[in-house]
């Protein structure tokens, strides 16, 4: 699987998918493969995330 978060891997749209894929790989380069880990590093750095993975973590209540 890509750098997309958990949420954006297992219940998410393909576009959920590739809205954090970006930011996933950009600040969470050494947690990739680990589902969770990636989603708790994005939430750490989501002043920094693009809008549209933003998007994706306010769509699930994050």
């Amino acid at each position: 699987m890509s750098g997309g978060t958990a949420l954006a891997q297992h219940s998410g749209t393909k576009s959920e998918q590739s809205a954090c894929s970006r930011d996933a790989q950009r600040f969470c380069r050494k947690d990739l493969g680990n589902d969770g880990a990636v989603q708790n590093c994005l939430q750490m750095k989501r002043a920094s995330l693009s809008s549209s993975c933003k998007k994706v973590f306010e769509s699930h209540g994050m």
